[in-house]
């Protein structure tokens, strides 16, 4: 067991370093921020000063190794807009991003997973049809659009709901429900796919042949089997919670990370972009180890694999 969480915290680790490195290197490539932040008119000596007070005029790998220095000391930059701690600009939009990204995925698991094995349970039946037939267009349908809809329908036809913002838990609605129907679309569609697989399998017809009522059957014998796949994809949708909402903050303008990293790189801000990055790394690369946890408990044979290779 020491040796496979080893492993993983190794590939983590490599993982981390290879996102960051990349997002370094692009950042860098892509436009020089003192021209954004001073603009183009800006007397030269101006920008020359700001490149030589933000370390823009060294050598690239003379950077790389100054900002891993930085990070190995705990300090991740500050904003090249207002100076402030970039840590601190993320963490501050961080609860905002949570409270849409949290009851979202709970949308995800609390339809999409028993969407997914009543169609299985049902398969061919008018209900099995239905539910793939709204998973097809609730995967298929980007967020920006769907989002676009619900605020054309409930905000500006109908008035139920606000548009945008963040005043009071009325805002959050029309963006949860934007985050969370393509998710339960994905679910919906990987739970069938693995209860079917499952429901397929010798084990399951000889314990109905035994007299096992169908029931305990699904209970005891397929839906353990078929969580396996589906852990999987609810272990990346945890893992992206930040990264998912980019999109759906800046439709609805509500002011959480994702909307942050949107402004950060269009200013070239360096630091916060960095930091948003590495903040959704880490993400990812927990929920994955979690899952990778999770797989022994749900499947003994790989629980008796591991301890195997640990003796």
């Amino acid at each position: 067991m020491l040796r496979f969480l080893g492993f993983r915290l190794l590939r983590a680790i490599v993982t981390i370093v290879l996102v960051v490195t990349f997002a370094f290197v692009v950042l860098r490539l892509s436009g020089d921020p003192a021209l954004l932040i001073m603009s183009v008119d800006a007397p030269p000596e101006a920008i020359a000063a700001f490149r030589a007070a933000w370390g823009l005029d060294d050598p690239l790998w003379v950077q790389y190794i100054r900002y891993f220095n930085a990070i190995f000391h705990g300090d991740l930059g500050r904003s090249m807009r207002d100076g402030r701690d970039a840590i601190v600009l993320v963490t501050e939009r961080i609860p905002a991003t949570l409270a849409l990204t949290l009851p979202a995925l709970a949308i995800k698991i609390g339809i999409g997973v028993p969407a997914g094995v009543y169609a299985a349970l049902h398969r061919n039946s008018l209900a099995d049809r239905m539910v793939m037939v709204m998973a097809v267009a609730g995967f298929t349908i980007p967020s920006f659009v769907l989002g676009l809809i619900l605020v054309l329908v409930f905000a500006v036809q109908l008035g139920w709901l606000p548009s945008g913002g963040q005043e009071s838990w009325r805002h959050a609605i029309l963006p949860v429900i934007t985050l969370g129907v393509g998710g339960a679309a994905v679910l919906a569609r990987f739970t069938r796919s693995a209860m079917l697989e499952v429901l397929g399998q010798p084990f399951i017809r000889s314990a109905s042949a035994k007299g096992v009522p169908w029931a305990a059957v699904v209970r005891n014998h397929a839906l353990p089997n078929a969580a396996i796949p589906t852990v999987t994809i609810i272990g990346f949708m945890v893992g992206s919670l930040i990264a998912g909402a980019v999109v759906v903050e800046s439709v609805f303008s509500w002011p959480g990370v994702g909307r942050l990293l949107v402004v950060a790189v269009a200013n070239r801000d360096l630091a916060v972009v960095q930091c948003i990055l590495l903040l959704v790394a880490m993400t990812m690369v927990i929920a994955n180890l979690i899952v990778d946890l999770l797989y022994g408990a749900l499947d003994p044979r790989l629980r008796a694999t591991r301890t195997a290779g640990a003796h």
